[in-house]
């Protein structure tokens, strides 16, 4: 039965993160290939990658990048070890310690390119 836990937040985060990233890798591979098609194509492309959503987005793919790979962490030390199931709700907090400190320092770090573009 389905109760809410942190168990059940990871997974769904993990699957969540996940389809964000293949979506970042996808898009990411059409805009290096778009070259294909011209540099004015290219260039069309990279000038609505400006848009501040997109700058945005930034953030958010160091965020889902960071939970995915300390998530993982998480799972294969609940998977492989004696102790991981009976740390793994303090675990995932920890994940999301790590992750809210990297997408805090990300955002630091992106403020002047989120504000003023390139």
């Amino acid at each position: 039965m389905y109760k809410g836990r942190e168990g059940q937040w990871a997974f769904l985060l993990h699957r969540i993160s996940g389809l964000a990233i293949l979506v970042y890798l996808l898009l990411h591979v059409f805009s290096i290939g778009s070259m294909i098609f011209g540099e004015p194509f290219y260039m069309k492309i990279h000038n609505t990658y400006d848009f501040v959503l997109f700058r945005l987005g930034l953030v958010a793919v160091v965020a889902a990048v960071v939970y995915h790979a300390f998530n993982g962490l998480r799972i294969i030390l609940m998977d492989f070890t004696s102790i991981g199931v009976s740390v793994q709700r303090q675990a995932w907090y920890g994940v999301l310690v790590i992750t809210a400190v990297a997408t805090a320092y990300a955002l630091y770090k992106l403020i002047p390119r989120i504000l003023g573009g390139y």
